[in-house]
């Protein structure tokens, strides 16, 4: 049976790893990005759309052209989401006088604002019992948090896990059988991880194909009697 996916951040490590693996399974996929690049190895299967980052006029209109041709999607993954950037200086914080809300703000724009719009954003475009992904971080959970810093990125995480989950309760009276997940993809060697992989054992070093197949198989076996789950790499459930 052939289904319509969505990865939204196409052009990353992950996102392209998802389209690529999505595909090869043989389901039509919607793959969004900024630039809208399409890498020339993508089966035609595979249809590109360029996004500004947090444009919702734009968005709107993507909605609507896919409204009105009647796509619907049983599988949405959402993979935005920033660490760093040296040319803005953005860095995660050490310490509390670290702190600067141009920093902060950009990290919830990214991780928090962007994800959550497109939460808001499909909600007519997914079939009932469809599966949505965000790409989330085991720092996000308040519960886990053991070591400290890294306030901006943290926070904004631990925002996401929040959409997400109050989001799948709005989701249970308008959609049936919907589930979220928030996943925690490990450490994968792509441009968000670079600068803090030297302290990463090397068996703890994924491929963005390694986790893409881990994710893509978890949700598979997922318990669909619970509206939301926040797992790593392995299936476990990590506390919000």
């Amino acid at each position: 049976m052939t289904n319509n996916v969505l990865v939204v951040g196409a052009s990353g490590a992950i996102g392209q790893a998802l389209v690529e693996q999505l595909a090869s399974e043989g389901n039509i996929v919607y793959a969004v990005s900024r630039d809208g690049a399409r890498p020339v190895h993508w089966p035609e299967t595979v249809s590109v759309f360029a996004m500004p980052q947090h444009d919702e006029q734009a968005m709107e209109q993507f909605k609507a052209d896919l409204m009105e041709s009647g796509v619907r999607f049983s599988l949405v993954v959402v993979t935005t989401g920033v660490l760093h950037n040296s040319e803005r200086s953005l860095l995660p914080e050490k310490r509390l006088e670290d702190i600067s809300a141009q920093a902060l703000s950009e990290y919830f724009t990214v991780n928090s604002v962007i994800p959550m719009l497109w939460l808001k954003l499909i909600v007519p475009l997914v079939e009932n019992n469809a599966t949505v992904v965000c790409l989330s971080a085991r720092v996000g959970s308040i519960s886990d948090n053991k070591l400290g810093g890294w306030y901006g990125y943290r926070a904004s995480k631990a925002a996401l896990n929040m959409y997400i989950k109050t989001a799948s309760v709005e989701y249970q009276r308008r959609k049936k059988g919907v589930v979220f997940v928030s996943y925690h993809p490990g450490t994968v060697d792509s441009a968000l991880s670079a600068p803090f992989q030297k302290n990463v054992a090397s068996k703890k070093l994924f491929t963005p194909e390694f986790t893409t197949q881990q994710l893509l198989q978890h949700i598979k076996g997922l318990d669909r009697d619970k509206a939301v789950h926040f797992i790593d790499w392995q299936g476990v459930e990590i506390e919000w």
